[in-house]
């Protein structure tokens, strides 16, 4: 097994996602505590490993599938590189990786807590993968809930209880996101009249154009509230967080044009670390929320 094929079949670009364990530590004021630092780091790298457990289960389960797809049949399974046993022996080991590193936690309390976070994670995509990911709705339902899961692992490792509405935020941006990639799939069945996913038959342009804008819309809703609400303006000890809602609804906005009029959704993660203006965005809307947490009190 060539080490350049074990490393696209766990992909380890997809990590990215897993900052998402850090939104707690970010939102709760405490990014210059060491201690929340090395916790959520930890966590980070502990939801990467058994991420990339679970993307060697499915494509263990998907490969005949992805044996007849134009792009998915170069991965290392389909096109060979990787044999099954092979695959499930790195499968066994990421997920291994993972239980490991949640030992470096500080407290057992911690480790249990985040722990529990994990096997939860896992064994809904165990279950995605193995049949869930065939409903429409519910498919996008379980991915966005697996994001809400990383907050609450980040949370759990650093004791910060993350606010209602930053739960809130996580499920609805990623379920936006996650409609979006539909949209992709939707367009690549009108083009070549085969479905890319079980369920793609039960989608079609005008109910996820729908979509997109309800998600869209509840989340900059949902953003604005948290922004106001009196536990955060306390917390923070500033009323002027609102101001970072225009950042929100710009990224909302451009992600609606790649996906809509550019077609670029299939890959959210790959839009992240290639589209410029969404960088933009996501920097100055960083870099505002510092100062209004850290400098301006």
């Amino acid at each position: 097994m060539m080490i350049h094929h074990a490393i696209q079949l766990t992909r380890p670009q997809q990590w990215l996602k897993n900052v998402f364990v850090m939104i707690p530590m970010f939102f709760g004021g405490s990014l210059l505590d060491t201690g929340d630092i090395k916790s959520s780091l930890i966590t980070f790298f502990a939801f990467s490993f058994i991420a990339s457990s679970i993307y060697c289960f499915n494509d263990i389960i998907d490969v005949e599938a992805d044996r007849r797809h134009p792009v998915k049949s170069k991965r290392p399974i389909a096109s060979g590189a990787i044999s099954m046993v092979q695959a499930r022996l790195l499968m066994l080991f990421m997920l291994v990786c993972s239980l490991a590193t949640l030992l470096l936690l500080d407290t057992m309390t911690h480790t249990l807590t985040v722990g529990a976070v994990l096997v939860i994670y896992y064994v809904m995509n165990l279950l995605y993968c193995s049949k869930l990911k065939q409903y429409a709705i519910v498919d996008v339902c379980i991915i966005a809930f697996g994001f809400v899961l990383r907050v609450l692992a980040g949370s759990y490792a650093t004791d910060i209880v993350p606010s209602k509405w930053l739960v809130l935020m996580t499920f609805l941006l990623t379920l936006f996101l996650s409609f979006s990639k539909r949209r992709d799939d939707v367009l690549r069945m009108n083009e070549t009249g085969e479905a890319p996913r079980k369920n793609t038959t039960r989608y079609n342009l005008t109910f996820i154009n729908q979509a997109i804008t309800i998600t869209a819309s509840v989340t900059l809703v949902c953003y604005i509230m948290y922004t106001v609400s009196p536990e955060v303006v306390s917390r923070f000890h500033s009323d002027l967080l609102y101001l970072t809602s225009v950042f929100v609804l710009l990224g909302l906005l451009r992600y609606i044009q790649l996906t809509v009029v550019d077609q670029k959704s299939g890959d959210p993660t790959k839009m992240m670390l290639k589209d410029r203006f969404t960088q933009c965005v996501v920097l100055m809307w960083a870099m505002a929320f510092l100062v209004l947490i850290y400098i301006v009190k």
